[in-house]
């Protein structure tokens, strides 16, 4: 990614405990065996920008964007993190994804664990079956002119995602289970799709956007709300869709 990109990042919120930043797509949380050819990170892109070092409490993909918190001690990242994994974060995405969706519906689907390195996998690390819920809401629809497979024309929903679990590539998966999987996704998604965004929208990142983090503060005790503002590909879309309107 280049640096004009990412720099400065997006601050959406900061007090001396906490720091969050609106991520853009392609962008690591932080260094990752994965990705050994990215020099670039948003951990040490935020800490060089605020000039004090940052803890990581949660994750985002590389490809999807949005709100991403940090903490400026290791005693608030530890508390913070106790909050995500007790569920008293709440989070919301959006998303566009194949086909028509219903209104609204609970996905509960488990998911066997995904294993970060091959090194894991070396240490005999097993891919355990875990619990995990998503439920979505359509929020609008559209059709477009261009035969996809072996359909006359392609159809696509915008949907709100509000994962009650936190399991790695969840939305992505969960959405390719009942056969909705988000577009721009190039190892959960279809190709065919991923194609016709590239070719007519000029669209080339994963159309996942974490828009909306809210919790009470540990310290302040105040309810926080933080949301991040959609990228220029993600308004180009809106427009183009006639979804200007639309509230997410």
């Amino acid at each position: 990614m280049d640096n004009t990109e990412i720099n400065p990042l997006e601050i959406l919120y900061q007090d001396e405990y906490l720091v969050a930043i609106n991520k853009p797509s392609g962008l690591l949380v932080h260094k990752s065996p994965i990705d050994k050819h990215e020099t670039q990170f948003a951990l040490q892109l935020i800490r060089d920008q605020i000039g004090k070092y940052v803890y990581p409490i949660h994750r985002l993909d590389k490809p999807t964007s949005g709100v991403l918190l940090f903490a400026l001690s290791a005693e608030m990242a530890q508390t913070m993190s106790l909050l995500f994994r007790s569920s008293q974060v709440h989070k919301e995405y959006i998303a566009i994804v194949r086909g028509f969706t219903e209104d609204t519906s609970l996905i509960d689907y488990p998911l066997k664990q995904m294993l970060d390195t091959k090194e894991q996998k070396k240490q005999g690390i097993t891919k355990e079956v875990q619990e995990a819920q998503t439920q979505f809401q359509r929020l609008a629809t559209v059709e477009l002119p261009f035969p996809v497979s072996r359909y006359p024309v392609a159809r696509y929903s915008l949907i709100k995602l509000l994962p009650k679990t936190g399991r790695k590539h969840q939305l992505r998966r969960h959405m390719k289970h009942i056969f909705h999987p988000i577009v721009g996704d190039t190892k959960h998604g279809r190709g065919e799709h991923n194609k016709l965004f590239r070719e007519k929208y000029e669209c080339y990142r994963l159309l996942l956007h974490s828009n909306k983090i809210s919790f009470i503060h540990p310290i302040g005790k105040e309810k926080l709300v933080i949301a991040a503002s959609l990228d220029s590909t993600w308004m180009r879309l809106f427009r183009d869709f006639g979804w200007k309107k639309i509230v997410y």
